[in-house]
């Protein structure tokens, strides 16, 4: 069902729709595949004038959205708002996480992403109108930006009519605001929490409030809502990272005494990575809508949506580097067996990898490595983004109108300003070399019970000691980065949608639609960006010289598990600083690199090592891009009902131009060049319901949509990405939309009261699937890489990173993964099924009494990724690893890539249980393991292997208690992840190599709502 319906048929199903309206602020939300058969179904209701009916309590705000759910013309899922608020869902992403076929990924245990059928290419509506996004994708607003209050329901739509917005491929979901005509009585209400997240032992407020009334206005009525929230949020997540993907062939190592190490081949340690993700969240929302009927007939509606927010990132990053320089005179105490399973029909076969050890420097074999650094990123994304919508709608005898406009606009600024410093270890045994900013510090690792832990060695006679590594002036600056990257958005649109109702007319048609919509979409990005890297001493101001800017690091890597191997003594740049008066802080970096012997010779030569911020600088020029969007969009539609069958059938057809704009750089200087397009799609959509019996409803579908490429990925601009291993991303203007073809079949089968059982089935038909294409940099026999421009052995040359141990020169630049998008040549499909349940036990009060409260809730989801031609290939990482494995293996390794963030098998499950005022819930959330980029400290396809890494499943504990005090009070408690799951991830296949972990935090909000 697509959001706009009009005419008789238009009343006729607004007449059927309960409305879950409520104190907007209090909304909490439940998935429509739930309760009731009827809203008179045993549910709380009340009549009200108009034959409208307002409901209250769980069961009624499930019975309703269920209500709508099986009168809609189309498949959707509706989660309705409630009275009180008592979902433990503070996000948009974790209230979608409810809808049967819906799974979530998140950043830091916040709800980020939302893949609808296995699928991250879906689009967010607000009534109706697309929304931009904060970057430079096509997803539309960020969850995390919007609250929950400010939402009146949402709307799911799987299978979409003809008017339904092109763009989807799982699905489109449409945010709804309560309608002020809507509301029955006024609306006044207040709630005010604190949420407590426990890892960053931090107590934030959240406060919303809503205002609606109606007047009368002559012959006709004045209706006005606003809804408000203001909001500030951290979240924390520790995830640490290491790198074994260094094979050491047998006999290869000897032992710290000399003695001949392992006669078979395993994988050593590579690199250490602790990472801290800290985000803190501030945010305003507010949503108002005014409507004005002066007669029956005619309506006009304005709409305004603000959402303001700034999300703060303050994370840290302690890297344990070099160890590849000292692997073969560090043989491991301790090995495991990975298995790396198969890929695409190939067994890749076992071996041994590091468990437990310490790494020692050993100064014969290399002076100055392994080596410490602390890294800080601070930066954040601050996003004003808004909605208008205006129009009217009228009826003119059998045909109804609505004419409107609509306007989203979203402008993101990403100041940051990241470092990285060195520590140089005064222990006199690791004497300064004077040539490079590392010295060698020892490590010790235990990776035994699924557990990446690390940190230094202690028991060492090389360790430094707390003291030293909390001291600024054993620290020198080795990497700056300063930015200030903006992104503007911007929709315009107008739309015309007419329905003629042709009751009793042409037979079994009952009404047409018609309608026609212009969009003008733009995406402007300009990349403000400077960096700088060193591996030389003499480009390296010490710690000391900018010591006020020093502070001690977080110190609580241990919170979540208790471990007691970490890192938790190190310093980094004041984030709080680098954020609040960050041009300050650049100020003294950059007199401080002056001061520096290199810093002298850059100026000397007219330059300096860190510069200023420049927009025209060539790099960032060459980074900057703009892409416009033009469509025009016809469709129409017959909607027909014979007896017990009903339905639509119709189709969209869409105009689209594309031009693109950027800037090629040739010796320093920017020519601007453009590339433009087009394509024109054809789009049936049919739907048929059939109500086969009293309680037995059937549902069918085939349509067809598009996707079309984020802007980024049409760009024709490059920006270099400040890590040595990470790919360079160029754009591809030449990409073609993807178009897919969905069949659905669903039977509801209402077998009690408030009681129901689903079952669906669907396919999708994809072509021109979007895949990720890498070009490897080649590492030779030492594991260097290229360093000049152009990369003949593949990559592209990257002139910003630090070489590293990449390379035996210092300085900076070298060759790195070259990445593009591109469409797979051959189709790939995607079948699923669908189940939910429900049972509520509030119709055997008689016999259970106080257990009649009780009800339950489940919906289970299953499904298959086939075909596709394009294919992830092993890094040089990747068949190093696989080669000493079985020498005889043929290499590349390649496997088909498939879909990201896909899980064959997800579930959740909620109990619940509502009487006398009291009201609580408990939700179990699983999902089956998926394949990611979304991967800890920084790490590429490189590190991985080659391969997108395996997020291992996983379950999340949710709840809440909600009682109220009075009528007009009510006190809560929500939980969310309240077992602490942690996040493991491997690399290649799930249970392979253990790569990286997630240990998220636990979040507990309290407050209470007050109803006037």
């Amino acid at each position: 069902m697509g959001y706009f319906t009009g005419g008789a048929a238009a009343s006729a199903k607004r007449s059927r729709i309960v409305t879950g309206l409520l104190t907007g602020s209090a909304i909490a939300l439940m998935p429509a595949t739930a309760l009731a058969q009827d809203a008179d179904s045993g549910a709380s209701v009340a009549e009200g004038e108009e034959n409208t009916i307002v409901v209250t309590g769980i069961r009624s705000s499930l019975a309703s959205a269920l209500a709508e759910k099986r009168n809609a013309e189309s498949l959707i899922e509706v989660i309705q708002a409630e009275d009180i608020g008592k979902l433990p869902d503070q996000n948009l992403a974790e209230v979608l996480e409810n809808v049967t076929g819906v799974q979530i990924t998140r950043t830091a245990g916040v709800g980020t992403g939302v893949q609808i059928r296995g699928t991250n290419d879906n689009q967010v509506l607000i009534n109706g109108i697309q929304t931009v996004s904060a970057g430079t994708g096509r997803g539309g607003i960020s969850f995390e930006d919007i609250n929950p209050a400010i939402i009146g329901a949402v709307e799911v739509i799987k299978a979409p009519t003809a008017d339904t917005i092109e763009g989807s491929v799982g699905g489109t979901v449409n945010l709804r605001t309560i309608r002020p005509l809507d509301i029955t009585d006024t609306i006044l209400s207040l709630r005010v929490q604190g949420e407590y997240s426990e890892l960053s032992d931090s107590v934030t407020p959240r406060i919303s409030g809503s205002f609606g009334d109606v007047w009368e206005a002559g012959d006709g009525e004045i209706g006005f809502v606003i809804s408000a929230s203001y909001t500030e949020q951290e979240a924390t997540s520790f995830r640490p990272r290491v790198d074994r993907d260094n094979p050491i062939l047998a006999g290869q190592a000897v032992t710290s005494t000399g003695a001949p190490g392992p006669d078979f081949p395993f994988l050593g340690i590579q690199f250490l990575n602790q990472e801290r993700e800290n985000f803190e969240y501030d945010t305003i929302n507010v949503a108002g809508s005014l409507e004005w009927a002066p007669n029956p007939g005619l309506k006009f509606f304005l709409d305004v949506i603000y959402n303001d927010q700034e999300r703060r990132q303050d994370s840290s990053r302690i890297q344990a580097s070099g160890v590849s320089a000292v692997d073969t005179v560090n043989v491991p105490d301790g090995f495991e067996t990975v298995d790396f399973g198969s890929l695409d029909g190939v067994a890749l076969g076992s071996i041994q990898a590091a468990l437990f050890g310490t790494i020692q420097p050993n100064l014969a074999r290399d002076d100055d490595d392994p080596n410490l650094r602390f890294s800080s990123d601070t930066g954040a994304r601050v996003t004003t983004s808004e909605l208008y919508r205006l129009g009217t709608e009228f009826e003119t005898g059998r045909f109804f109108t609505r004419v409107e406009f609509a306007r989203s606009t979203s402008d993101s600024s990403n100041p940051n300003l990241s470092t990285t410093l060195n520590f140089i270890n005064p222990n006199p045994l690791t004497p300064l070399d004077g040539s490079s900013n590392d010295n060698s510090v020892p490590f010790i690792y235990d990776l035994r019970n699924g557990a990446l832990t690390f940190g230094v060695d202690f028991d060492s006679p090389f360790a430094p000691t707390v003291q030293d590594l909390l001291n600024p002036a054993n620290t020198v600056l080795d990497a700056v980065t300063n930015s200030n990257n903006r992104t503007q958005n911007e929709i315009d649109a107008f739309r015309i949608d007419t329905t003629f109702d042709a009751d009793g007319m042409l037979g079994f048609i009952t009404s047409i639609d018609a309608g026609y919509r212009y969009n003008d979409s733009s995406t402007q990005f300009d990349q403000l960006r400077s960096t700088f890297g060193t591996g030389a001493i003499a480009n390296s101001p010490n710690g000391s010289v900018f010591g006020d800017l020093i502070v001690p690091g977080p110190s609580n890597f241990g919170a979540f598990d208790g471990r007691t191997l970490a890192f938790r003594n190190f310093v980094v740049i004041d984030p709080n600083r680098a954020f609040s008066d960050r041009d300050a802080v650049f100020a003294t970096l950059q007199d401080a690199l002056d001061a520096t012997p290199g810093g002298q010779a850059a100026i000397a030569g007219g330059g300096r090592l860190l510069r200023d911020l420049d927009p025209s600088a060539a790099s960032n020029l060459g980074a900057s891009f703009r892409v416009t969007e033009e469509t025009h969009a016809l469709y129409a539609q017959a909607n027909f009902e014979v007896g017990a069958v009903r339905g639509n059938v119709g189709f969209r057809w869409v105009d689209t131009s594309i031009d693109s704009f950027g800037n090629a750089i040739a010796n320093g200087v920017a020519s601007p060049v453009t590339s433009g397009g087009g394509y024109t799609e054809f789009l049936p959509r049919v739907n048929v319901i059939a109500d086969l019996t009293d309680d037995l409803v059937f549902r069918a579908s085939f349509t067809e949509d598009i996707n079309r490429p984020d802007f980024n990925d049409l760009s024709l601009s490059v920006s270099f990405p400040t890590g040595p291993n990470n790919a360079v991303a160029l754009g591809n203007p030449n990409l073609a939309p993807e178009t897919v073809q969905s069949y659905d079949a669903s039977l509801e089968w209402y077998f009690a009261p408030q009681s129901l059982i689903s079952v669906g089935v669907f396919h999708k038909e994809r072509t021109n699937l979007f895949v990720t294409q890498v070009e490897d940099a080649v590492e030779d026999a030492n594991g260097f890489r290229d360093i000049t421009d152009p990369c003949e052995g593949g990559g592209i040359f990257n002139p910003v990173p630090d070489r590293n141990v990449l390379s035996d020169q210092p300085g900076n630049g070298l060759c790195v993964p070259l990445q593009t998008i591109i469409n797979d040549t051959a189709n790939t499909t995607q079948t699923g099924i669908e189940i939910a349940f429900q049972y509520d036990l509030s119709q055997h009060e008689d016999t259970l009494g106080l257990l009649s409260g009780f009800g339950f809730i489940a919906n289970y989801t299953y499904q298959d990724f086939g075909g596709g031609q394009a294919t992830n290939s092993n890094s040089g990482r990747g068949e190093d690893i696989f080669q000493a494995i079985n020498p005889g293996i043929n290499v590349p390794v390649e496997a088909v890539q498939g879909l990201l963030d896909f899980s064959e098998n997800a579930y959740n499950v909620t109990l619940y249980y509502e009487k006398f005022g009291l009201s609580a819930r408990a939700r179990y959330t699983w999902r089956d393991a998926f394949r990611t980029l979304d991967t800890a400290g920084g790490a590429s396809l490189n590190s991985t292997l080659g391969f997108p890494t395996t997020t291992s499943a996983r379950g999340q504990l949710n709840a809440s208690v909600v009682y109220d005090v009075t009528d007009f009070l009510s006190v809560g408690v929500e939980g969310v992840n309240l077992t602490k799951s942690d996040i493991q991830q491997f690399c290649v296949n799930d249970g392979a190599l253990l790569c990286f972990q997630g240990l998220p935090d636990r979040r507990i909000t309290f407050g209470a709502t007050m109803s006037f």
